[in-house]
């Protein structure tokens, strides 16, 4: 069980049914992580916003931000965001075997040089980012531009930190329709009964 309540639609602001209706339109259910940040709606809010540049900006494919994305959380040991990221993957184009056997990617001749470096990146910079050589960044340097560069380690940046935000409160993944109006209006007519 997670260990900070969740703030439901019901009891945010205006603006933040707002977000919280924009998020259910676009994924079918506002995840646990956002409504437990909505405990501190700026936080929530720049959150929001800082999630939606790093995901969907730029030139490196969402589909490899989601790659790197769950084999972060792999290395994490973060069942909250490998629930939801692995989902995101598969619907972007990679397979049950490669995610399933992800940590085998050096060996693996279905994914590319490109993705093997971002996959790399990926671990390195999660187990210690200290250990980024000159020689694995030249290598990166090959197949990413700086403002590439720049995408992918904001990816394993951001989901390093909300692996660890979930971690230490036992994060339960998000089902389907939760957080969302209806939930709300449930929720509501049970208190009125």
């Amino acid at each position: 069980m997670s260990r900070i309540r969740r703030v439901e639609r019901s009891e945010v602001s205006p603006e933040m049914v707002t977000l919280y209706d924009e998020i259910f339109a676009q994924r079918g259910n506002v995840p646990n992580m956002f409504r437990t940040m909505a405990h501190r709606p700026e936080i929530f809010r720049t959150m929001m916003a800082h999630f939606a540049a790093v995901l969907n900006t730029g030139t490196v494919s969402t589909a490899l931000k989601e790659l790197i994305i769950v084999r972060t959380s792999q290395i994490n040991e973060t069942p909250y965001c490998l629930a939801s990221h692995t989902t995101l993957a598969r619907k972007l184009g990679w397979t049950d075997e490669q995610l399933t056997h992800l940590a085998e990617w050096p060996e693996r001749g279905d994914f590319t040089e490109r993705e093997k470096a971002a996959l790399r990146l990926a671990e390195t910079v999660t187990r210690n980012a200290n250990a980024l050589s000159d020689e694995q960044f030249a290598e990166l340097s090959e197949h990413f531009s700086e403002g590439e560069i720049v995408e992918l380690l904001c990816s394993i940046g951001l989901f390093n930190y909300f692996n660890r935000f979930n971690n230490a409160l036992r994060m339960e993944p998000t089902k389907p329709g939760e957080g969302g109006p209806a939930e709300a209006l449930r929720e509501l007519a049970g208190r009125q009964a």
